[in-house]
């Protein structure tokens, strides 16, 4: 897959910081960018093909994201089940 729009960045207390939530956002706008290019009629083969391709790798990292989240939700609903 490609490098996804997220970044990680060490905090002051060394921790590691996903800027998750915004790298989602920019890989959905990005993709909105794509199809609006691909929805014109004089879309230049070339550019299409690689477009489709980074479509291709957004749309891998949005479902990863989108899992990702899943997951972590999941946890803390289990969790607030154990807790009563």
């Amino acid at each position: 897959m490609s490098q996804p729009p997220g970044k990680r960045q060490e905090t002051e207390h060394g921790e590691v910081a996903t800027e998750a939530a915004q790298g989602y956002a920019e890989a959905l706008a990005e993709l909105e960018t794509i199809l609006a290019d691909l929805e014109r009629t004089d879309v230049d083969v070339d550019v299409l093909a690689a477009q489709v391709k980074r479509a291709s790798e957004l749309i891998g990292f949005c479902r990863d994201r989108i899992g990702n989240a899943r997951t972590q939700i999941e946890q803390v609903v289990a969790e607030l089940g154990t807790d009563e």
